[in-house]
């Protein structure tokens, strides 16, 4: 008798043991998305004011793209050389999908204190 309570005890055991039968949720991954950022009229004296919205924030395999609403031409170049838009002029644009995550700081080389950020999640 014995023996038996012994067998129905470890099976017991033995099941409450084993894998959950409850679902798990996975991780959404995050969408990318496009997203533009407005070189507004008189830039050149606005700083870090220059870039609307600044700073911007994106997830990976997103496109950002500049686009030059002022007057005069402006560029967009990453303070590591990660894009160079090369001269944006009025009314132009420039787009760069960002394939890795970081946070990247560019400016304009053309007009001083013209600054933004970029941050990838």
């Amino acid at each position: 008798m014995w023996r038996i309570t012994l067998v129905v005890l470890l099976a017991v055991a033995t099941a409450a043991c084993g894998s959950s039968n409850t679902p798990t949720t996975p991780t959404p991954t995050p969408t990318p998305t496009a997203m533009s950022v407005s070189i507004p009229v008189g830039a050149r004296t606005l700083g870090a004011g220059a870039f609307v919205p600044n700073p911007v924030t994106v997830t990976v395999g997103s496109t950002v793209t500049w686009i030059n609403n002022d007057a005069i031409t402006h560029d967009s170049i990453s303070d590591t050389g990660v894009w160079n838009s090369g001269n944006i002029p009025a009314g132009g644009q420039f787009a760069f999908t960002f394939q890795s995550k970081g946070t990247f700081t560019y400016k304009c080389t053309i007009h001083a204190g013209m600054v933004g950020t970029v941050t990838v999640q």
